[in-house]
């Protein structure tokens, strides 16, 4: 049984904040590079955050740049996305995956988790 668990996503005001969460299970989360993706009505999925299998290493989109905060705990098979100073076009729905990159083959995808920042 092997599983991608987003959460932690919901309604916040501008300016509010969230954390999601990723959760692995079935397989150690703690071999693979972790991206946060992401989703909004009429765009393409986008890359939004990753972090190397050690978390020695981050990258950001420059979109989220000082407000995003990827992490990860490995002996919770976990990673995280501090999402601070949210606007209205972060909404979306949000995924990890077992990859850095989208376009990588064999990537897994977890089911995502909706993320709406609206006063």
């Amino acid at each position: 049984q092997v599983q991608l668990v987003e959460s932690g996503g919901g309604l916040v005001q501008p300016g509010g904040s969230l954390r999601l969460s990723c959760a692995a299970s079935g397989f150690t989360l703690g071999y693979y590079g972790i991206g946060w993706f992401r989703q909004a009505p009429g765009k393409e999925r986008e890359g939004v955050s990753c972090i190397s299998s050690s978390g020695g290493s981050t990258k950001y989109a420059d979109s989220v740049k000082g407000r995003f905060t990827i992490s990860r705990d490995n002996a919770k098979n976990t990673v995280y996305l501090q999402m601070n100073s949210l606007k209205p076009e972060d909404t979306a729905v949000y995924y990890c995956a077992t990859r850095c990159s989208a376009q990588a083959m064999g990537i897994f995808w977890g089911q995502g988790t909706q993320v709406t920042v609206s006063s």
